[in-house]
């Protein structure tokens, strides 16, 4: 009976992992907007955390304030990333929740 159990509780692990993977693949094609400055700067991630694309009006560029715009970019880049975290979470957290993984 135990065995029987076990069996089962295996078929389901496997499924929620075929699963999971399938949701990460798709998290390539989803896309979030990290902005800076009232959208001056807008940085474009996909779920995989990877920056695509990076917008900078032209009115974010003053050759006397390079370090404004560093620090808009920079901005731009980790309001993004949060977002990104927030679509994984998201996305997954239906397959981890309660199992107190580390790193999810």
């Amino acid at each position: 009976m135990m065995r029987g159990n076990m069996n089962n509780m295996m078929r389901q692990v496997q499924k929620m992992q075929k699963q999971m993977a399938e949701e990460q693949e798709k998290l390539k094609d989803e896309f979030v907007e990290g902005t800076a400055g009232g959208g001056v700067v807008t940085v474009k991630a996909n779920g995989h955390k990877q920056i695509v694309d990076i917008t900078i009006k032209p009115e974010a560029v003053d050759p006397e304030d390079v370090d404004m715009l560093q620090d808009l970019v920079l901005a731009a880049v980790n309001d993004a990333l949060t977002k990104t975290e927030e679509l994984v979470n998201q996305r997954l957290g239906k397959f981890t929740k309660g199992l107190n993984l580390p790193g999810m």
